[in-house]
């Protein structure tokens, strides 16, 4: 398995960027779909990114089609969607992914560190979230109907953890 950091992520435009980017920052990782009755969290994420980003936190959007066919814009009209709609400042990818023999390496991994409820690793639903310390460590994983400000503590706690 390719190790954290040398995860390559694919931005909306088409160009690369590894995760090793984000070295040393806390990562909330989500999953995410423009036509879900989830989709309002984005509101309370841009929160999480104003609130805790300049002490070195990101919220990481991965756009996804793989449930309910919830996401069927393409990158340049999801990123729209993001910034006209919740004026989100944090990075939305590509669509990615999360299931599946076409999983992204980066949710492959995150599953098997914080498997879901009674130990199954598939992603059940849009915004599913994982929140990443410094360290690259996956500390916990959040079903889709967990709102994000909920676990504002949990985010405080790893932010107050040195790298």
């Amino acid at each position: 398995m390719t190790s954290l950091p040398e995860i390559t992520l694919e931005r909306a435009d088409g160009a690369t960027t590894p995760l090793g980017a984000y070295a040393g920052q806390v990562l909330l990782i989500v999953n995410t779909a423009s036509q879900c009755g989830f989709t309002p969290q984005y509101e309370a994420l841009e929160q999480l990114q104003q609130h805790f980003g300049p002490e070195g936190f990101s919220v990481l959007a991965f756009p996804c089609n793989q449930f309910g066919r919830q996401e069927p814009g393409d990158n340049a009209s999801i990123q729209s969607f993001c910034e006209t709609r919740y004026h989100t400042s944090f990075p939305v990818f590509a669509k990615t992914e999360v299931n599946g023999a076409e999983a992204h390496p980066l949710f492959a991994h995150l599953k098997a560190a914080a498997p879901g409820v009674l130990g199954t690793e598939a992603i059940k639903w849009n915004f599913t979230k994982f929140l990443v310390d410094r360290r690259g460590q996956v500390r916990a994983r959040f079903a889709p109907s967990t709102d994000p400000l909920s676990f504002m503590s949990a985010i405080k706690d790893c932010l107050a953890e040195t790298p």
